[in-house]
């Protein structure tokens, strides 16, 4: 071969080079993820689970697994898709979610799942063009033993913040008990058969009060630095907002941190657990409502993007059975969970109890306590900072008991207006900054 002809053949294969590198260009640079969209009826979608683009990941939502199902110890939902409603404190532009088995006997085995953006508020349907399948390792179903959890791929969707999502989950075959959150104060739904690809709501016709399987979703955001977890019972879970409002008082903190300027840009993720204690655990193994202290690791050092954690504990210590009336006790657990956040560098800010004066578990011996833990938390002594919601919620007339305005009708619960002025009174700024090194 002439030195000529070499270069013509060398001129050739780069030619050759260049066109196909430019088609998977143009491939990949119009592939914005609109073809990923599953209609109704369709039963051979592509897959979602792309590269994801640049960003961090945060939480955008979550809910700790607080126990086992009743009477889904046999069966569980074998056959039956359900469809968890949640709403999200930050948007991104993929998504991935977290499923458990903590409470589980029995692998369960998912088939299929899918996320969506719903097509309106409290509504299974999902919005034209958002239906995503999930997949699991690469592969669109997953087995999750017992007593374990497992994380999806990420689907490219392009996720708004305060907006629903619907994620699907089908399992075929009977695995119980279900591991569930049983006060979502939102409407989920159920469908029978393989309904996870259904972008119409209409076979979803059984609604439930309880999120099932589904711990957390996450996003990839280029605007949230991290994500701040709230950690506490049930006036964190928000037991007496208004059902599918999104009232909780976790809800309008994730606006202010949105909205307001100058606020840390970070998801708001609720771990509360009605009835939820620093000290005890519930019954069982694993532990039904496990304790502050025992569930730490799982719900606030685990999650993702974390940087502060807010602590709303005690109030339950006090009131239930067995009541605890050492308030250092109380103390040294809400000083053990500091040093456990400090550890891994997150700013603590801690809240004072509420007042819970004409509830029926009220005892002067039982405020003496309250009040006792209440000085000791703004001694500054406890947490790098402290949140007063006793003061911003108690009757100026009477402080042993919540304003009237405030008060959801209980004694202890606060009303829509009360979560609102919790998240008011809360110092955004004190999400900021370093953690100390002991207090």
């Amino acid at each position: 071969m002439t030195k000529r002809h070499g270069y013509a053949l060398l001129a050739a294969v780069i030619a050759v080079i260049v066109v196909i590198s430019a088609a998977i260009y143009v491939g990949v640079a119009t592939d914005d993820g609109s073809q990923d969209t599953i209609s109704a009826g369709a039963r051979n979608p592509r897959n979602s689970a792309d590269p994801a683009s640049s960003g961090s990941w945060v939480g955008s939502w979550s809910a700790s697994p607080a126990g086992a199902e009743p009477g889904t110890e046999q069966k569980g939902f074998a056959g039956r898709s359900l469809r968890n409603v949640v709403h999200t404190s930050v948007g991104g532009t993929s998504a991935r979610i977290t499923l458990s088995n903590l409470y589980g006997r029995t692998p369960l085995s998912v088939t299929h799942a899918s996320i969506a953006l719903a097509s309106a508020t409290n509504n299974p349907a999902a919005a034209a063009g958002t239906l995503r399948r999930l997949t699991f390792g690469g592969n669109t179903s997953v087995v999750i033993p017992p007593g374990q959890q497992v994380m999806s791929d990420a689907a490219r969707l392009r996720v708004p913040h305060d907006s629903d999502l619907l994620v699907t989950t089908y399992s075929p075959t009977p695995s119980g008990p279900v591991t569930y959150h049983p006060h979502a104060r939102q409407i989920s739904y159920v469908a029978e058969g393989d309904r996870t690809e259904d972008q119409l709501g209409d076979a979803y016709t059984e609604q439930s009060p309880y999120w099932r399987y589904l711990t957390a979703v996450d996003v990839l955001s280029n605007e949230t630095e991290g994500t701040v977890v709230v950690f506490g019972d049930s006036i964190t879970d928000g037991i007496s907002s208004t059902m599918g409002a999104n009232r909780r008082w976790t809800d309008v903190l994730a606006d202010r941190l949105r909205d307001e300027s100058g606020a840390p840009h970070y998801g708001v993720v609720n771990q509360g657990i009605s009835g939820n204690r620093i000290l005890s655990d519930g019954r069982g193994n694993p532990a039904v409502n496990p304790s502050g202290l025992s569930r730490f690791d799982r719900d606030v050092l685990d999650r993702t993007g974390v940087k502060a954690v807010v602590i709303a504990l005690g109030v339950n210590d006090i009131l239930r059975n067995p009541h605890q009336n050492n308030p250092d006790r109380i103390i040294e657990g809400l000083r053990e969970l500091t040093r456990q956040a400090h550890t891994r560098g997150l700013r603590v800010v801690g809240a004072t109890l509420m007042p819970f004066g004409g509830h029926r578990g009220y005892e002067p011996a039982l405020e003496n306590v309250r009040q006792a833990v209440n000085a000791q938390i703004r001694s500054g002594s406890v947490f790098d900072e402290f949140v007063d919601f006793d003061r911003a919620l108690q009757d100026p007339y009477d402080p042993r008991k919540l304003r009237g305005q405030y008060d959801s009708g209980d004694h202890l619960h606060p009303s829509d207006a009360g979560y609102r002025r919790m998240a008011q009174t809360f110092n955004l700024a004190h999400l900021r900054g370093t953690a100390a090194a002991a207090l």
